[in-house]
C-alpha cells in the first residue's frame, strides 16, 4: 500500500516535467526572442524542442535558412559600408560606390529577416497549437511545513 501511494505521488509530482510547455514568441528591435514559462530560450533549444512536431520543425528550418541568408547580407552590407568610411577617417580616397552597394544590399536583407519572422511566428503556431492548454491540467504541488508536508492538487 505505502508504495502505490507513494508511486501515484512520485507520478503526480514529476508528471508536471515531461508534459509540453507552451511557447512564445517576441518581436523586438533586432529580431526576436523565444521564451517558455517566462525563461528566455534560444533558437538552438527551439529547434530541439520543435523537433517533437515535424510540421513545426520543418516550418523553423525554413525560418532559420531564411534568418542565415538575411544575417549574411547585412553583414556584408555593412562591411562595405564600412570600409569606405573607415578609409575616409584615415585619410585615404574612399570608395563611395561600395557605401551604394551596402546600402542596396541592406534593402535586400529586409525581406529576408521579415520573412524569418513570419516563418518562426508559424512554427511557434503551429507547435502550441498540439499543446494541451495548461487550464486542463492536474497541477500538484507540495508545500512543508518544518516535520510535516501537504499535497495541494489544483485542477
Amino acid at each position: 500500500m505505502k508504495f502505490g501511494v507513494t508511486t501515484l505521488l512520485l507520478v503526480l509530482a514529476f508528471g508536471q516535467l515531461f508534459c509540453q510547455k507552451r511557447l512564445s514568441i517576441y518581436k523586438t528591435f533586432g529580431g526576436v526572442v523565444f521564451e517558455m514559462d517566462s525563461t528566455s530560450v534560444s533558437s538552438k533549444q527551439v529547434s530541439m524542442i520543435l523537433q517533437q512536431n515535424q510540421q513545426a520543425y520543418q516550418e523553423f528550418k525554413v525560418a532559420k535558412r531564411k534568418a542565415l541568408i538575411g544575417n549574411v547580407i547585412g553583414f556584408t552590407s555593412g562591411l562595405l559600408v564600412a570600409v569606405p568610411l573607415i578609409t575616409a577617417v584615415a585619410g585615404g580616397q574612399p570608395e563611395w560606390a561600395f557605401v551604394g552597394a551596402g546600402g542596396v544590399l541592406f534593402l535586400v536583407s529586409l525581406p529576408f529577416n521579415s520573412s524569418f519572422r513570419g516563418h518562426a511566428f508559424n512554427a511557434i503556431e503551429i507547435y502550441n497549437s498540439g499543446v494541451p492548454s495548461s487550464s486542463h491540467r492536474l497541477r500538484p504541488s507540495f508545500h512543508f511545513y518544518g516535520t510535516s508536508a501537504s499535497l495541494v492538487l489544483r485542477f
